[in-house]
């Protein structure tokens, strides 16, 4: 056992005997939280609305986006508005009835039919609550994705097909969902087989105990993604020998990016949409472009390099590093909350729970912590937007202006994104800013 300062010793202290109080109505303040943000989410669309019905490209892009970009984008946007509106308010009247019907203790209840048919103990040990809490996971998200399959099929085989995105077939769909489920199942046993006892058996160090666990799974996640999940769904060649390899190439040697590998990725076996991505630990740095963006670029291989430099400034401000330290933070203080919230029996009465299952604790957490998590969610979005402009300025002192500005606006035209938004909705939404603050910021900056 490890031994801490005073001061932190006695913090841990109280958070392993402390508990939330007995008399607060928690799952009907879930509720309320719930409601409450699904109101202002939807003020928030509704000034959103206004501003995608707006029948002319704003002034700073209108010698820049053409007219019949603008006016595809706009039917795009509108299309998945009404969608988004219906799939939120679905959503919320699922997640009510949920709670209000106690389906989620139902659900663990049961689970105890698999795992007594299977012929484990019928009393309470560790074996027994892991088994039934990975019957009670995949059953439980089977469910959900069930329920969701019909939003699943109208998005991609109706609004994305109508705008000409859509480039998945019938059997990838299907295909895509079984290695999915697949997945689920390999993974789940193995994950609650070590999360569920260093909960159970944690203690006033649980929060510590945790936190070692996520860091070190998102480090096995992070490399075995690339290398063993992402090829079930996507094809990655290397980049061919020419121009474009030769001119990013140059450009990581350049800035000292240790790039091992440079794949194009098939995404246009599903969609139109079109990336790139950078990924790795230390010397060990691979590149990721989509098919489609080099379809989009080929008449100018310089905007793709542009917007590598752009990710690229991500690495080489700190910005990747600063993020995932911030994410562990965030983490490991939630952990300290997490603990509180495991030692209280008033939360799992108040959901409807009989006893208390580490892996009930954790989900149960995550509705209690909800508040807390859209403050710190909208907080990221204004540094990631910090960032972003950040990262345009190192693409810009590379020389690089011009072909950014271009990659940009043709993203922009080709992905069909809105030019018109509403900044109340871009704040609280979405992690990048628009086109429109973007190229004010490059011009500002190519004046300089």
């Amino acid at each position: 056992m490890f031994s801490l300062p005073s001061g932190v010793a006695r913090l841990f202290d109280v958070l392993g005997e402390g508990e939330l109080p007995d008399g607060f109505r928690y799952k009907e303040a879930v509720m309320m939280f719930m409601g409450g943000v699904f109101l202002f989410e939807t003020y928030l669309e509704f000034r959103q609305r206004k501003y995608l019905r707006k029948e002319t490209v704003p002034e700073e892009l209108s010698e820049v986006i053409s007219d019949t970009s603008f006016k595809a984008a706009r039917a795009y946007s509108l299309d998945k508005w009404n969608f988004s509106m219906f799939s939120s308010v679905f959503s919320l009247a699922e997640d009510m009835l949920v709670l209000k019907y106690d389906v989620m203790p139902l659900m663990w209840k049961w689970s105890a039919v698999p795992v007594a048919f299977l012929g484990l103990a019928a009393e309470r040990t560790l074996v027994t609550e892991i088994a039934r809490s990975v019957v009670f996971t995949v059953g439980f998200t089977i469910v959900q994705m069930l329920i969701k399959l019909p939003f699943s099929i109208y998005g991609t085989f109706y609004l994305e097909q109508r705008h000409g995105f859509n480039k998945t077939t019938k059997f990838t769909f299907i295909t895509d969902m079984i290695k999915s489920i697949c997945l689920m199942v390999v993974f789940t046993p193995i994950i609650e087989g070590l999360i569920i006892p260093i909960i159970t058996y944690g203690g006033k160090f649980l929060a510590i105990y945790l936190w070692a666990f996520m860091f070190a799974l998102s480090l096995v996640m992070m490399t075995i993604y690339p290398v063993l999940i992402a090829p079930l769904f996507n094809k990655y060649d290397p980049l061919e020998e020419g121009p474009l390899k030769q001119k990013i190439e140059a450009l990581a040697l350049k800035l000292e990016f240790p790039l091992k590998k440079l794949f194009v990725m098939d995404g246009s076996k599903r969609s139109g949409h079109s990336n790139a991505y950078m990924y790795g630990f230390f010397k060990n740095k691979r590149i990721v472009l989509f098919d489609t963006l080099l379809k989009q670029c080929a008449d100018n291989d310089d905007e793709v390099v542009a917007v590598l430099a752009h990710e690229l400034g991500h690495w080489k401000l700190g910005h990747t590093v600063f993020t995932f330290s911030t994410m562990q933070l965030i983490t490991f203080l939630q952990f300290g909350v997490f603990t509180v919230v495991r030692n209280t029996p008033a939360i799992y009465k108040a959901f409807g729970f009989v006893d208390r299952p580490a892996i009930i604790s954790l989900m149960l957490f995550q509705q209690i912590i909800s508040p807390v998590d859209h403050v710190v969610g909208l907080l990221q979005n204004c540094l990631s937007r910090r960032f972003e402009f950040q990262a345009d300025k190192f693409a810009v002192d590379l020389n690089y202006a011009k072909e950014l500005r271009g990659g940009l606006i043709r993203l922009q035209e080709e992905n069909k994104s809105s030019t018109n938004i509403d900044p109340w909705y871009s704040a609280y939404h979405h992690t990048h800013p628009p086109l429109v603050e973007r190229l004010k910021a490059l011009n500002l900056k190519k004046k300089e």
